[in-house]
């Protein structure tokens, strides 16, 4: 057999290889590729901060609470929804919780229990409204939104630090990760680290990918997401997986909404402001498509990193006014928007 007919064999493996990928699998793969591309990257031309461990454990840190709030945004997304409320409701949990703990007396279990409480409140009632009245989920979670920014100021208007001793120390808490710390600039090794919220956000990644990947429910959202009447035809009740969906995204923001409140340590209304547009464009980044059917909790998680690290890489690159995170922010979305429709194009062209 010659070279041209060895590397036509290649690549026609290779092309084969791609039609067999599901629209999900491919669009993670592509997600998986560009975050490692991007942060090796930044290794080579930023410096060597982006070698130590904790950077990117700095990242995961910073943003557990956006990676429960984007699974939440994606498991919604793939049954074709969307929900924006997710940002407000996270202010709301927050400023209860700070007040609840410092006005109140309470302890950090009851703050749990409220911001639970709160998350799946907001869920049911907006799955309610959107799987069993058929109101559009855009004009739904838009006034949860309002609602829970609103409510957050009725609760408190000024912004304060939570002083409670059990919280502090809970907030205080880190995990060590063995074997990957690092020598600062003393010469003294240092551990590397991470929050509670981690721990909680990993756990959360793991369960939504495993009832997504192999249970009757997760395989129910992609088809209600994929196509309402072929999934009807298949008996699966719509309506039910709709509100299960929005049920879901919201006992997640309860969850997300506390690990934020964690990690700030304090009530404000100003809190988590945008946090619902970073949730979708984590989602989208992630290979989870805003017509429904299609998406990947891994992707989501890695489109998390990817939207953190690019930040990352305009910091240290010397651009820290506002303006530049959102301009690359758009770009990247604009980025992922255009590979996501040439891709799933090609591969319909090629499976034709």
């Amino acid at each position: 057999m010659s070279s041209t007919d060895k590397s036509s064999v290649a690549g026609n493996s290779f092309t084969d290889k791609i039609r067999n990928m599901t629209n999900t699998g491919l669009l993670l793969t592509i997600t998986i590729v560009v975050f490692f591309l991007m942060y090796i990257g930044a290794i080579l031309f930023q410096g060597q901060g982006f070698l130590k461990p904790q950077t990117f454990f700095n990242i995961l840190n910073a943003q557990a609470a956006l990676i429960i709030l984007s699974c939440g945004l994606s498991l919604v997304m793939i049954t074709g929804g969307i929900d924006i409320s997710v940002g407000g409701v996270t202010a709301l949990i927050s400023m209860s919780c700070a007040v609840y703990l410092d006005y109140k007396g309470g302890n950090v279990f009851g703050a749990v229990v409220i911001a639970l409480l709160i998350g799946l409140a907001f869920g049911l009632f907006q799955g309610f409204l959107v799987a069993y009245l058929d109101i559009q989920p855009f004009i739904v979670t838009l006034a949860g939104m309002f609602f829970a920014r609103g409510m957050t100021t009725i609760v408190n208007t000024k912004p304060f630090n939570v002083a409670n001793e059990a919280f502090t120390a809970l907030k205080g808490t880190r995990v060590i990760v063995p074997g990957m710390g690092s020598v600062n600039k003393l010469g003294k090794y240092v551990n590397a680290y991470v929050e509670i919220g981690v721990i909680v956000a990993i756990i959360v990644v793991i369960i939504m990918f495993c009832m997504l990947r192999w249970t009757k429910l997760g395989r129910a959202f992609y088809a209600v997401g994929g196509n309402m009447q072929s999934a009807l035809m298949l008996g699966i009740n719509v309506k039910k997986t709709r509100f299960l969906a929005h049920l879901i995204c919201g006992l997640l923001a309860g969850i997300g909404g506390f690990v934020y409140f964690l990690h700030v340590g304090s009530g404000s209304a100003s809190h988590a402001s945008g946090a619902e547009m970073d949730a979708i464009a984590s989602s989208i980044i992630g290979g989870t498509m805003l017509t429904g059917g299609v998406g990947n909790i891994i992707g989501t998680f890695f489109g998390v990193l990817s939207l953190s690290t690019i930040q990352n890489i305009v910091s240290s690159a010397g651009l820290d006014q506002a303006w530049w995170t959102g301009i690359t922010r758009a770009v990247m979305l604009c980025l992922f928007l255009v590979i996501q429709s040439v891709v799933i194009s090609r591969k319909k062209k090629s499976m034709k």
